[in-house]
């Protein structure tokens, strides 16, 4: 029995409310909606500047901030915003090979919050180099940002800096760690930094700092996804209110070893009750941040169903 309720909690991609699904949605709506009005442009004999003027440059990040106070929800849509297929294509991959295995690794709940810090903390950086360095600030008035590199390049890091030694592809003598991964689409990003618009990888670069930054923070139990999650609870019991609302404390929604050695071990009794909780909180963290006590819980009960 607990084995298959274990199996019933772990996160699907077909499961309501996933996080990984959520993300690849919005960035392939954000995508088709541009490409059809950009399609309508087309075949109304419209000039193509006249798209990327009244349609395109209000999703997209200008790094002047005369601009950008004019539309600061470009913040946001910035992230969600492709313009070639191949480019979302790409994005999309890497957001699916991270994301998969952060949410398996932390739970639904971490996901979002680490990609729209990333993107946030790209905007922030790519705003500042225009500002900053005098190489740049001749191409100030025309450089823009867009794509969800940098948001991605945040849940990298974030995968990675929880646990590096994550095996991938295990059947294939025994798999390879994830920061092979990581360093993989490392190389990918960075690959055209010679031709390209330099502001864009620093941007990226304080994404990979952000998602570095989130677990770093995470395990000192200072959950930066916790006010983000609070909102986003509170905006959809707005329109679902018979949903029941739960406030997890920190210290039920981390579960990091802590160092030393305790001084007796506790052996809890095995309830029902209990196993949901830590089964609730599998769903919600993932299994990689049980503490060792509720590890045991779970393979005590699990003994004691094959009785």
């Amino acid at each position: 029995m607990l084995r298959e309720e274990k199996s019933k909690n772990k996160i699907t991609l077909g499961q309501d409310g996933n996080a990984l699904v959520n993300l690849l949605a919005f960035n392939a709506i954000g995508f088709v909606i541009l490409k059809f009005l950009y399609i309508i442009y087309l075949l109304s004999d419209l000039k193509l500047d006249a798209y990327y003027k009244n349609i395109f440059s209000w999703f997209i990040l200008p790094a002047e901030i005369s601009k950008l106070a004019g539309r600061p929800w470009t913040l946001v849509t910035h992230m969600f915003v492709h313009e070639g297929f191949f480019h979302l294509l790409g994005n999309c991959f890497w957001l699916w090979a991270f994301g998969y295995i952060l949410q398996e690794l932390t739970g639904n709940r971490k996901l979002i919050p680490v990609y729209l810090y990333g993107g946030f903390a790209g905007a922030l950086f790519y705003i500042l180099s225009y500002h900053i360095f005098p190489q740049l600030q001749p191409s100030l008035t025309t450089a823009t940002l867009f794509g969800a590199n940098a948001a991605i390049m945040a849940v990298a890091v974030a995968t990675t800096t929880v646990s590096p030694d994550y095996r991938i592809f295990p059947m294939i003598n025994g798999g390879f760690p994830v920061w092979i991964l990581t360093m993989l689409y490392v190389i990918v990003d960075f690959y055209g930094i010679g031709t390209a618009d330099p502001g864009k990888y620093l941007a990226h670069i304080a994404g990979a700092g952000i998602g570095f930054f989130f677990i770093y923070q995470l395990r000192r139990e200072n959950d930066w996804s916790e006010w983000m999650n609070n909102l986003f609870d509170w905006v959809g019991n707005l329109f679902n209110p018979d949903k029941k609302r739960k406030k997890n404390s920190v210290r039920d929604e981390f579960f990091y070893k802590v160092k030393g050695s305790q001084p007796y071990k506790k052996t809890p009794n095995v309830t029902q009750k209990r196993i949901d909780q830590i089964l609730d909180k599998i769903n919600q963290k993932g299994f990689h941040f049980l503490t060792d006590e509720e590890k045991d819980i779970l393979k005590r009960a699990a003994n004691k169903d094959d009785l």
